[in-house]
């Protein structure tokens, strides 16, 4: 799939998704883009920048959800002149998808509305590419039924995102099978972020241990992934949503270090099988 001029799988090189949680103002937002842009090209990573207008998920009512459609839009299509950066967002309403499609390069279905038929349909009519967050509740063999859903509306180019899988009260497991079954039938991202949150431990809101993010994306990629999800702020502790979960700048300097490694190494080693 491509996103952008982002190309996805099938042998192309593991791209890069990251950004904000959630759009702050539009002068951070573009500074963030630019800061992660520098650095994934100095690791040679394809970027594709990631930020939600909108955290319709929250938890409390009184939690910071973003500027909303108009003013995150405006944001986004700033950034994107900006930076040239290809654009995802999430939408959460059938409404959203076409007037988010006319700004960004790829919409983004939640993972706890990757079942809902209507929004998926509005999504594919929008001929964009979708990234498909895989559900913390569905199996990774079953999420194959939301792409195949996709498919049917005509939606060509989907790529899945895999945070794991929930482990009892407020913890998520992070099955490496899984990328391996969910790559079988799509190109397969692993969001090593969201896969380190604590779900409604924190007072109400997400909890999360960012000590976890990059052994946990040293393993997806040597088992083999299309693309990696990190979330990054210039200060998580700050951030309005998910900040323990977030890298700064400097982690994900060093987290792309050895990523792109590991993944020179398995591509080389398959190079050398294939003489």
């Amino acid at each position: 799939m491509q996103i952008g001029k982002i190309e996805i799988g099938g042998g192309a090189p593991l791209a890069l998704i990251s950004g904000l949680n959630v759009l702050e103002k539009q002068a951070d937002a573009i500074a963030c883009a630019q800061t992660i842009r520098n650095i994934a090209r100095r690791h040679g990573m394809p970027v594709v920048f990631k930020a939600s207008f909108d955290k319709a998920n929250r938890s409390k009512a009184d939690a910071y959800r973003g500027p909303g459609l108009d003013e995150g839009l405006r944001i986004l299509a700033a950034v994107k002149q900006e930076t040239g950066l290809a654009i995802v967002t999430d939408v959460h309403e059938p409404g959203h998808a076409k007037i988010a499609a006319e700004v960004v390069d790829c919409l983004q279905v939640p993972a706890f509305l990757c079942r809902q038929t209507d929004l998926i349909a509005a999504c594919a009519a929008t001929g964009k590419p979708v990234n498909l967050k895989k559900a913390q509740f569905v199996a990774p063999a079953d999420i194959r039924l939301a792409v195949e859903k996709l498919h049917s509306f005509g939606a060509n180019e989907v790529l899945v995102t895999d945070r794991g899988t929930t482990f009892g009260y407020n913890n998520l497991i992070a099955d490496m099978r899984g990328l391996t079954q969910i790559r079988e039938f799509a190109p397969v991202c692993f969001d090593a972020t969201h896969a380190v949150q604590y779900p409604g431990v924190d007072g109400g809101a997400s909890g999360g241990d960012r000590r976890f993010v990059a052994p946990l994306s040293r393993a997806a990629v040597a088992t083999g992934i299309d693309a990696l999800f990190v979330e990054a702020h210039p200060n998580p502790e700050k951030a309005p949503c998910d900040g323990p979960s977030q890298l700064d700048f400097a982690a994900l300097d060093r987290l792309l270090e050895e990523v792109c490694a590991i993944d020179a190494a398995l591509r080389a080693l398959e190079k050398k099988r294939n003489r």
